[in-house]
């Protein structure tokens, strides 16, 4: 598989966490069928092309934790995307155990979510 393509599966998973929801850099890799592949995913968020349309502030660490330092302009844009999506960031924190994405399978097979965009 090419890296173009790798690029797209990853950015493909992440345009499926639905509002509100937030996913790890490893869950993410998962679902693009990239195990242990969690670096990578940090890596295809860095290659994101301008006028993007993936919604990069939902993917987090698994700890719950935002990857980038704290007080950065990324940070803190991070941080004000996820409240305006109802998502609490407590200390640069998310509750994993309240937020994070668990899709059943009929969605990761037939992305509902997207289909819906559509119409």
């Amino acid at each position: 598989m090419g890296k173009r393509a790798r690029l797209e599966l990853i950015w493909d998973a992440i345009r499926d966490i639905p509002r509100g929801s937030v996913a790890s850099y490893g869950q993410i890799a998962e679902i693009a069928g990239i195990p242990r592949g969690a670096r990578q995913v940090g890596y295809a968020l860095r290659q994101l092309p301008d006028g993007h349309d993936v919604p990069w502030h939902r993917v987090i660490q698994a700890s719950g934790k935002i990857a980038f330092e704290k007080g950065s302009r990324p940070y803190k844009e991070q941080s004000k995307r996820l409240m305006m999506e109802d998502v609490a960031v407590i200390a640069g924190r998310v509750d994993m155990q309240k937020y994070r994405w668990q899709p059943d399978l009929d969605e990761l097979l037939w992305k509902p979510s997207a289909a819906w965009d559509d119409e």
